[in-house]
Parts: structure tokens; sequence; C-alpha cells
């Protein structure tokens, strides 16, 4: 199968001099389409770092992210923040939401922004909505909602806006055992029927228990990636 994912001796460093840290180093990393990978490690073993570079919301240091055959680090900023609308979903740790906007309205801002019709928007994020147990909470904003009821908001804000990947960091992170067990049946049936790509950055054994696959890192580097 092709690579639809890959990066080339990447290389991130944070700071200069004596405080320089190395927070990836060397990576030669790949995903094919429709895997469902996690990235595990310590705190500080470059996972949400490799993350981050995959999407574009970090400039590598050293070293090259082809995404669809399209060298993402080479890309203007605005040429970026594009690609990222039409092709990538995010899931935030710290949610991300904007607290003026209600459920709904922040479920279906992406779609706005890719000009997708109103009655298919409202299809999407209604159903979306109901699966992750949302029904009825439409209204609602960030506020008036708890951290895991808004971390849901945030996967369906993600998967309404159907990108070809997504890319979670700590999703179950504020979840309880039901909604983890919802939210991961939920992506993982996306992942089976629309052949969306995950990858996830987590600490959570519930996660990496319905990954297909496993890429430890330590240290800024992969020390072992298995498939299951």
């Amino acid at each position: 199968m092709e690579n639809v994912i890959e990066t080339k001796n990447l290389n991130k460093v944070f700071g200069i001099g004596d405080l320089a840290i190395k927070a990836l180093d060397d990576v030669n990393f790949h995903i094919q389409k429709g895997e469902f990978t996690a990235l595990v490690g310590p705190s500080g073993s470059g996972k949400t770092t490799l993350l981050n570079m995959i999407g574009g919301l970090d400039e590598p240091t050293s070293g090259n992210v082809i995404l669809d055959g399209q060298d993402i680090s080479q890309l203007k900023k605005s040429e970026m923040t594009k690609f990222r609308q039409d092709h990538i979903g995010f899931v935030f740790q710290a949610y991300n939401l904007i607290p003026v906007l209600s459920a709904y309205e922040n479920a279906e801002f992406i779609m706005l922004l890719q000009n997708v019709p109103a009655k298919e928007r409202k299809e999407r994020v209604y159903k979306l909505l109901e699966e992750v147990g949302l029904k009825g909470k439409e209204k609602n904003k960030p506020g008036e909602m708890s951290g895991g009821q808004q971390q849901r908001v945030a996967v369906v804000r993600a998967l309404a806006a159907q990108p070809a990947y997504i890319l979670a960091d700590e999703p179950t992170a504020n979840l309880d055992s039901k909604s983890t067990s919802d939210l991961l049946d939920l992506m993982y049936r996306l992942n089976q029927e629309e052949n969306m790509t995950f990858i996830f950055a987590t600490h959570d054994q519930r996660v990496m228990d319905r990954a297909k696959r496993i890429v430890y890192l330590e240290d800024g580097k992969i020390i072992k990636d298995e498939v299951h």
C-alpha cells in the first residue's frame, strides 16, 4: 500500500545552545491510508511533537514531512492553513472550542470554511452529536458543558469536516469509561467504513487496545513499532 504520511530524517530542537532540547531525533516514519495508529511513550518522548509536525502546526528544525505526496514543510503559512482545513482534523486535549459559539456552531465551524451546504452541515452535526451522547446539548456553549462534553464536541468538530486524517492528542484524557468506549467505537467505525486515517498520541491503555499499530517513542526516537 502507498504511504500517505511520511517523515524523513525529521528533527525538532527547542531552545538554543546549552538550553537546546532535541524533541525529535532523526525520525523516519510512515503511515498508510486507513491506519489506526497510537503514538505512545512517557512525557517528553516526542509523541505530541511528532503529531504536531504531521499536522503542520510546527516547523521542523530539519527534515521533511510529506502528506499525499506534498512536502508540507515547504508550504507557505497560508497554503498550510488551507491544506489543514481540507485534509486534517485535530482533536486537542485542551479542546480549543470557541467560547461564544454553541456546541452545534463549534462543530459546524470548519464546514462553513469548506462551503459545505447548510442542509448537509446540519445532518452531519446532529448525527455525530447524537452518536457521542450529546443529543439535546446542541445549543449549549462550552462554559455550560463539562470537560468531557467539551471534548466530545471537539471530536465531532474534527469528524464532521470529513478529513482524510484525524490527529488526536490524548483525546480520551477527560472522558469516563463509557464516553471513551463510545468515542473509540465511533472512530473505529469511521476508520473501517470511511477509511479515515487516525493517529493518536496517548497514554491511555484503552486507546492502545483498539489501535492496529503502536509506535513507541523515547527521547525523540522511535524505539519500537508493532502491528497488532
